[in-house]
Parts: structure tokens; sequence; C-alpha cells
């Protein structure tokens, strides 16, 4: 079953990665995306930290495609966390 969109968290610079969430018949599920991944959907690289939120909203429907793909391929227990990295782009 596909997740549903829910809040944005914003961008964590300690893990270099932008943070949302997405919800699973009303349970919210973490996720993120690594700023690399984001910055290969955009087609660029090194995107300021201030300029995060905005590449975020612009590739919004494919990172959570790409993020309930993962989750629904994903061992379920409490506490998971969708990670979005490089190699998942390919698939």
């Amino acid at each position: 079953m596909p997740l549903t969109r829910d809040k944005i968290i914003g961008h964590d610079l300690e893990r270099l990665a932008f943070r949302f969430t997405m919800l699973n018949d009303g349970d919210v599920v973490q996720c993120q995306i690594s700023d690399a991944a984001m910055d290969e959907l955009a087609g660029m690289q090194g995107t300021e930290s201030s300029a995060r939120q905005a590449q975020f909203l612009s590739l919004r429907e494919t990172i959570e495609r790409i993020a309930s793909d993962l989750y629904d391929e994903a061992p379920r227990f409490p506490g998971y966390v969708v990670r979005i990295f490089m190699r998942h782009l390919g698939r």
C-alpha cells in the first residue's frame, strides 16, 4: 500500500539529508533522502543547505514515490526510517 504525504521536517546539516514524514494508514513513517541523491534527481551538484527545501518541493512527488516503494520492500518494525540514497535511484 502506498504511503501518503505528510510533513516536511527540513534539511539535516549533520546527516547531509533532507527529512520528511509520510503516513501508512495513519501511522507516521520517518523518511529522509541524502543530499547526493536529491542532487542527482535534480541533475545538479552542491546545492546549498538554504536551497534544499525548494529543491525537495520541486522533486517531492518523485521522492515520495521512491520512499513509498522502499517502504513496501522493507521489513516492518517500529522506528524504521526510510532512507533514500543514490543507489535507490536507478530502479
